[in-house]
């Protein structure tokens, strides 16, 4: 996690869109925008689900996207990003785990820039051409038991017991709409929304459509609260079916681009020697004799009690991430160690390679310089102390994030 107070803040921003459409373009495989196909007959939402999952696997995909992007105030943002202004571009995935996502903008003055986000199996790495930087790392892990899997191993797809009663755990936690029928790309589709039903923060909303053929999801959304338009948008305008040549996926980045690695420490090469992730340190006591500043934890923030205290990361850079309240409306705070290189980093971004594209508001944290970045879905705030980086970050609004910063 030492890369997490290295980095910038529009290197940071970026980061977060990008795995955004990274983790649905990974998952969905394809994306299209609303066309004019037909309609799937009604069908109930566990049904439609289950036709999903067990549909035949296609042999490739590819389609030309649309990404929308209205986290950021378009007066904080100068010249062309992909990711910070939203961008159209292109998508291409194969049947064995390869996904490529290209997203391209062009500023005001005619200025282009472009991103390239490369899934292989259970590795990723995105290209930001704005700070001309390489994220490299890995996707969460499925769990390595045998469930789902028959005799030889091979995946069983669900029975229709097993998606109904999937479909009712998630309801205890979050209203769950109807399969709606729709026409996708010209393609006939289902489309649901989800919703938190408690503790959800600034967050509205999802939605998800998918190819009632194919299975594959068509379209992903995330809404704020009392906004009908969607803050995050991943679509395509034409969708094809069919083999992707391995061509398509060897892209090579600019010579000269700056590589950082952001996989878990917690990787197989740090496992117990068994196979098995060591077990987090968590507690306050734990965590503050491995750091090597004293970690701010107070026992309740901005009116949410203290709920994990967790480390970070280990040996020199060993921080502490301190979580409070439930749900998506918590508060997290993350707190790394400084150094000379890297001090002041924080509060000024046109140091960390920003080149001006993104202009956050300052703000005084009890006499320490700091940044904040406020969103539909929800706000950060950071800034530095006594060698100390601070970052707050919650659904929640700005005055609240700056409010629990302060009390830090």
């Amino acid at each position: 996690m030492s890369w997490l107070r290295r980095i910038s803040s529009r290197q940071l921003l970026a980061l977060s869109a990008t795995l955004v459409a990274l983790m649905a373009g990974a998952a969905a495989l394809a994306l299209a925008a609303t066309g004019g196909g037909p309609k799937p007959a009604p069908a109930p939402l566990p049904v439609a689900a289950h036709d999903a999952l067990t549909a035949p696997e296609v042999s490739g995909v590819s389609a030309r996207i649309q990404f929308t992007n209205h986290l950021i105030a378009g007066s904080s943002i100068q010249g062309a990003d992909p990711i910070l202004t939203g961008a159209s571009g292109r998508l291409w995935a194969s049947p064995d785990g390869k996904v490529r996502l290209e997203l391209q903008a062009s500023g005001h003055e005619g200025a282009t820039s472009d991103s390239q986000v490369l899934v292989n199996g259970d590795r990723f790495s995105i290209y930001d051409s704005g700070s001309n930087t390489v994220y490299k790392g890995t996707l969460p892990q499925q769990g390595k038991d045998s469930q789902g899997a028959d005799k030889s191993g091979a995946h069983k797809p669900p029975t229709l017991a097993e998606v109904k009663k999937a479909i009712a755990s998630l309801m205890d936690h979050a209203s769950v709409g109807g399969a709606t029928p729709s026409d996708v790309a010209g393609r006939p589709a289902y489309t649901v929304r989800i919703g938190p039903k408690q503790n959800g923060g600034l967050i509205g909303g999802a939605e998800l459509a998918w190819d009632a053929v194919h299975g594959t999801p068509l379209r992903a959304a995330v809404y704020a609260k009392g906004d009908s338009s969607p803050v995050l948008e991943l679509k395509a305008t034409d969708i094809s079916y069919g083999p992707v040549s391995s061509s398509v996926f060897d892209v090579t980045p600019p010579a000269g681009a700056s590589v950082t690695d952001i996989s878990s420490p917690t990787s197989s090469s740090a496992d117990n020697g068994n196979g098995k992730e060591p077990a987090p340190v968590t507690g306050l006591d734990a965590v503050q004799r491995q750091a090597s500043f004293p970690v701010t934890a107070p026992a309740s923030l901005a009116g949410q009690a203290r709920n994990e205290v967790r480390l970070v990361q280990s040996g020199k850079d060993a921080g502490a991430l301190v979580t409070y309240g439930n749900g998506l409306s918590g508060i997290a705070v993350i707190e790394q160690p400084t150094d000379a290189k890297n001090a002041g980093a924080g509060a000024n971004p046109s140091a960390n390679g920003d080149h001006g594209q993104l202009q956050l508001p300052a703000v005084d944290v009890n006499g320490s310089p700091g940044q904040e970045l406020d969103t539909p879905l929800g706000s950060v705030i950071r800034f530095e102390r006594g060698g100390v980086q601070y970052t707050v970050v919650g659904s929640v609004p700005p005055a609240t994030a700056l409010s629990a910063a302060r009390s830090l």
